[in-house]
């Protein structure tokens, strides 16, 4: 029960990362609120978690109406009376449109890049406001190993979370008179319903020739990473840009063509 009595709130909950961690913070005893646009999908996932004894509630969220970053906010402190955790989970990009640099059309570049990054700033900025006035808190922006190392495509994406990697240490350095800690998990290919939907087969598994564990990492293993950075367990961890890729970027460019090699001599 490492979370117990922290009240987390989680964007984009629903599905995927965002809903594994509702479910790994829900377990370590933590009251959850799930942020989704879906108000009826979230209530009932709620609803079957909090048949299991877990203390999950909903919140209306919508990406695309920024008002809602801040209202999110302010409805469950309102509820609650603080706000312990906030994990900045959502996070959007077409790989269709968001191409390479050359190719890619400027408003598609700045609509990725502004509506990322308005996330994680605008709900963050509101959250520090309460955690200040009750001594604390932790701020977890789940940002992508693509803002560390940039790909070939997808360049507004990739830019935007580089950019969060920034804002994530600035909010450290900045908050931490006020016991208000910062920290970013960066997911390498993760096996969500997202992924399986944009990325195809072949591009997956070129992907994993660079990926030394040379698999996709759960939506579970991100959570883990999730409910460190929120516990007390990371009461003196600040600031820190934490890769969950399977290595992914840690080996020399030409890994995917050499691995194996020093096996067969």
């Amino acid at each position: 029960m490492r979370l117990q009595e922290k009240i987390v709130l989680i964007t984009a909950s629903t599905r995927g990362i965002g809903l594994a961690c509702v479910k790994a913070c829900a377990q370590e005893g933590a009251v959850v609120y799930m942020a989704a646009r879906n108000m009826e999908k979230a209530e009932n996932i709620s609803a079957q978690l909090n048949a299991q004894g877990q203390q999950v509630k909903c919140v209306y969220h919508d990406a695309s109406k920024p008002e809602t970053f801040t209202a999110m906010v302010e409805e469950v402190v309102k509820a609650e009376g603080k706000i312990d955790v906030l994990v900045n989970n959502f996070g959007t990009s077409d790989p269709k449109q968001d191409l390479d640099f050359a190719h890619t059309d400027p408003d598609v570049f700045l609509d990725t890049v502004t509506i990322n990054l308005r996330s994680v700033f605008l709900a963050s900025q509101t959250a520090v406001r309460h955690m200040v006035e009750k001594g604390g808190g932790s701020i977890i922006n789940i940002s992508s190993i693509g803002g560390n190392v940039p790909d070939i495509s997808q360049v507004g994406y990739g830019t935007a979370k580089a950019a969060i990697n920034y804002l994530t240490k600035l909010i450290a350095v900045h908050e931490a008179s006020h016991h208000i800690r910062c920290n970013a998990v960066l997911p390498g290919m993760t096996d969500t319903d997202a992924v399986r939907e944009k990325l195809s087969e072949h591009f997956r598994e070129l992907f994993f020739r660079h990926t030394p564990l040379h698999r996709m990492g759960t939506p579970e293993e991100i959570a883990s990473a999730v409910v460190y950075f929120a516990s007390d367990e990371s009461a003196f961890t600040t600031g820190q840009i934490m890769s969950v890729s399977g290595g992914f970027g840690l080996a020399t460019p030409v890994y995917g063509d050499l691995s194996g090699i020093s096996q067969r001599r």
